[in-house]
């Protein structure tokens, strides 16, 4: 495979991973695995880590182990599948526990009207402290009426 190929499955994989984020989130975290993600819904939390803390180990799993099977013989796309997934999970770490959630104090004065409104939506999905929200469960994805807010269109 060329190094275009493995870019690209890489790529797709990262942009695939938000749909399987929020699919995730809505019918695994909000559905039968409610007790793991339950105390990330709760005011303030205690100590540093989080039950939910564990949903990270349960997408590092395939990542890894993705990666490891496509290094096995020279790389294959199951290397860019897993570093796909790496990345993506990178990136929710810093955008959802740093930026949006501010578990370390980084990034604090963040202008930039995107993550405004990416905070507003994931603001309104934490409104309900019960297993039943009904908006804003991705990543990246910002709804529209909060990107239109912030923006005034």
């Amino acid at each position: 495979m060329s190094i275009i190929t493995y870019i690209s499955i890489t790529l797709i994989t990262f942009l695939l991973m938000e749909a399987i984020t929020w699919l995730t989130h809505k019918y695994v975290m909000h559905g039968f695995l409610w007790y793991l993600h339950e105390d990330h819904h709760q005011p303030k939390y205690n100590g540093i880590f989080e039950k939910n803390d564990l949903f990270f180990v349960i997408f590092a799993v395939p990542s890894i182990l993705l990666m490891y099977f496509g290094m096995n013989n020279g790389y294959n796309y199951m290397f860019c599948i897993g570093l796909g997934i790496l990345i993506y999970g990178i990136c929710y770490f810093i955008v959802h526990d740093i930026i949006i959630h501010r578990r370390f104090k980084w990034f604090k004065n963040i202008k930039w009207k995107y993550i405004q409104a990416l905070r507003k939506g994931h603001r309104m999905h934490h409104k309900s402290m019960e297993k039943e929200s009904e908006e804003s469960f991705g990543m990246l994805y910002v709804p529209w009426k909060y990107f239109k807010e912030k923006y005034k269109f």
